[in-house]
């Protein structure tokens, strides 16, 4: 089971650490390939939450 990951709403540096311990706790036990899997996955999910923040910005923008 994931730890659950909870960020403050003003991001601080704690936060950060939170970041780094779960990811940690996430990949502590994969083998390279499922890091790198892992890492391709997450990232094409960061990349697709950003466009979808940029969309629903310039709709709102509007």
């Amino acid at each position: 089971m994931n730890p659950k990951l909870e960020i403050s709403p003003n991001f601080t540096l704690e936060d950060i650490r939170k970041i780094r311990d779960y990811d940690y706790e996430i990949t502590k036990n994969m083998s390279s390939k499922e890091m790198i899997d892992y890492y391709n996955t997450e990232g094409e999910k960061g990349f697709q939450r950003m466009a979808e923040l940029k969309e629903e910005k310039k709709r709102t923008n509007k």
